[in-house]
């Protein structure tokens, strides 16, 4: 009897996982009459089910104060962007809020969110929630609502995929507006 060679078990390439993690967030983000809270539900559905691995993301990435990111992918039709960043141990965004409503999963490390309102009379910020995430979570939010504040608590690099509800590749980034007022517990 000759052996029989078995086929080497495929690997699936970057861009694969990327194609699926793409075709999935373009039909959750195409269902018509859904409110902003609802998308971002099925986004983030569509995150679990498809977040890449460190590795499907690593590349060159544009440093900022912040952080470092890399668009993914930007919809040809506009409706949503897909970005990687690299966030340093200890590194923090400023306080803000976004344009579009977003949905992110953690691929490595920890990242450290806080939540902020808004006073009445628009003098302060006031403590609204936090939370740790760590790799395989995933989250997201519609504006408003959405003003917080990111750091990487761990002490390692941390990366994280976002997919927010607008071309970035057009508006640069996925911030509306920062925050310098005091926050008042």
């Amino acid at each position: 009897m000759v052996p029989v060679a078995t086929p080497a078990r495929s690997v699936p390439r970057a861009a694969d996982r990327l194609d699926g993690l793409v075709t999935a967030v373009r039909a959750a983000a195409r269902c018509p009459g859904q409110t902003d809270r609802q998308m971002v539900d099925g986004v983030a559905s569509a995150l679990r089910a498809h977040l890449p691995s460190p590795e499907m993301v690593s590349g060159p990435a544009v440093s900022g104060p912040d952080k470092g990111t890399r668009l993914l992918y930007a919809d040809p039709d506009g409706p949503f962007s897909i970005q990687a960043l690299y966030w340093r141990p200890g590194q923090t965004t400023r306080i803000h809020d976004h344009v579009a409503w977003c949905v992110f999963g953690v691929v490595r490390g920890v990242e450290y969110e806080e939540l902020f309102q808004l006073s009445g009379d628009g003098t302060h910020l006031i403590p609204s929630g936090a939370s740790t995430n760590v790799v395989g979570d995933v989250s997201g939010f519609a504006p408003p609502g959405d003003i917080h504040r990111v750091r990487n608590s761990g002490t390692s690099k941390a990366i994280s995929i976002h997919i927010y509800g607008t071309d970035l590749s057009r508006f640069g980034s996925s911030a509306r507006r920062f925050y310098d007022l005091p926050v008042v517990r």
